[in-house]
């Protein structure tokens, strides 16, 4: 179960998941000790299931993103899902209903690193059809 002390954790890494055990107990008001058998704790229950980075601003603004939507033969989907894995430049993967199977979410630092990208995905076996639409900006983010 997870505690009002856990929640208040979850969000400090949030803010900065590389926060030493120390920052975090200071901003929390408990031992270092503390920190360490909650973090433990989530870990092994499954609530934290890693740690990872925020990218700065800057770097954000200079990549290239899009949405890839993909329709993709039946038996073929796990295929395509694996071979999506492998590809750097994909950063989300959602199934979705519809006249589409995925949408994928990909960035790229130029738009003919972009234009690579789509085609690279493309021609994956066992898609069909593809639709891509250039993110221009970022209205909301949570």
């Amino acid at each position: 179960m997870t505690t009002s002390a856990d929640i208040a954790l979850i969000e400090l890494l949030r803010e900065n998941a590389r926060a030493s055990t120390s920052e975090l107990a200071r901003r929390l008001g408990v031992s270092r000790t503390t920190v360490q058998s909650r973090l433990e704790r989530l870990e092994r229950q499954g609530v934290i299931a890693g740690y990872t980075i925020r990218l700065a601003g800057e770097f954000e603004r200079n990549l290239v993103r899009a949405h890839i939507l993909l329709t993709v033969s039946p038996k073929a989907a796990h295929k395509v899902e694996a071979a999506l894995r492998r590809i750097a430049g994909v950063r989300l993967l959602h199934s979705v209903s519809g006249s589409f199977d995925m949408i994928v979410v990909v960035e790229a630092g130029s738009i003919g690193d972009l234009d690579g990208l789509i085609d690279e995905i493309g021609a994956l076996e066992g898609v069909e059809r593809t639709m891509s639409s250039i993110i221009l900006s970022t209205r909301i983010e949570r």
